[in-house]
């Protein structure tokens, strides 16, 4: 039985953690908030009080952390989780953070012969609670393999973007083309049903048109069109707009070092921004219609 330093218990931490208790992994845990462990304690893993104590006699180490100075502090410097971890030891990363720290990650690791891999997610809560997460990696080929096992146990599809960083990149990618296609749904949406078009119409019509895309398809930003969605459900659960707005952070910061332009993720990036600042962070990104739509702004 292979034994896995879980640090990060959050939302998406905590379902991930016990997804591996029940595909049998014996499961050593740590968060900063010691409450955050109480459940997974409850279906089996060991709690710790410090990361060191997580990672004593860890084959395998998964870190779910909010954001790349978390994920530095934890591993990296003289008194880095990196200098107490077995030669060979493999680190999984799982938390959206900038593709120049990921590769420091990855450096800094290989320098002390252990394996690492930066491997976020795609899926949310629900896909992290169903054990159905997408896992974009990057990192040898070699490391993957020996990953497979693990991310198996918490996910569904795995891709390997590339090289170190590369899972990073194509997160980040990603999510600025969702944030992107969200604000153009809304914004699409507005406009048909202040011309008198009914919203459900208009919805149906752009699905099976060249108007097609994911954020239709699956967070209708339209209250009440379908019962599935954020939107039925005052905008609760699903990807935050705090969370959209540091993944757009991390995209413009990804541009600017590698001196691309990104006109369409910077003006996404602000409206989440002023969206965010009108108290709605907390809520599902397709809430952005509040700030588009003055009839939907209650």
């Amino acid at each position: 039985m292979q034994t896995v330093g879980f640090i990060g218990l959050g939302k998406m931490g905590a379902p991930m953690a016990l997804n591996l208790l029940k595909a049998g992994f014996a499961v050593q845990v740590f968060d900063r908030l010691s409450d955050l462990a109480d459940p997974i304690v409850r279906a089996g893993a060991t709690n710790h009080n410090n990361a060191h104590s997580a990672s004593v006699n860890a084959d395998i180490m998964i870190s779910m952390l909010p954001a790349s100075e978390h994920v530095e502090s934890l591993y990296l410097g003289a008194t880095g989780l990196l200098q107490h971890l077995t030669p060979g030891t493999l680190i999984i990363d799982c938390s959206t953070i900038a593709p120049a720290s990921a590769r420091r990650l990855h450096d800094a690791a290989d320098g002390l012969g252990l394996a690492a891999l930066d491997a976020p997610v795609s899926g949310g809560t629900t896909g992290a609670q169903a054990g159905t997460l997408t896992f974009i990696v990057g990192g040898l080929a070699t490391n993957l393999q020996r990953a497979r096992p693990v991310l198996n146990a918490m996910g569904k599809n795995i891709f390997h973007a590339g090289d170190a960083g590369a899972g990073q990149t194509a997160k980040i990618a990603n999510n600025m083309m969702l944030g992107i296609m969200m604000v153009g749904t809304a914004e699409a949406l507005s406009l048909g049903v202040a011309n008198g078009l009914d919203p459900k119409v208009l919805s149906e019509i752009m699905t099976l048109s060249s108007g097609q895309n994911w954020a239709l398809d699956h967070k209708n930003p339209w209250p009440g069109l379908n019962t599935n969605m954020p939107a039925a459900n005052g905008y609760q659960g699903g990807f935050s707009v705090d969370h959209m707005l540091k993944d757009l952070g991390l995209a413009a910061l990804t541009a600017l070092q590698s001196g691309r332009a990104t006109p369409m993720g910077e003006l996404a990036r602000n409206l989440f921004a002023l969206h965010a600042q009108q108290g709605h962070g907390d809520l599902d990104l397709s809430s952005i219609i509040k700030l588009i739509d003055k009839k939907n702004s209650g």
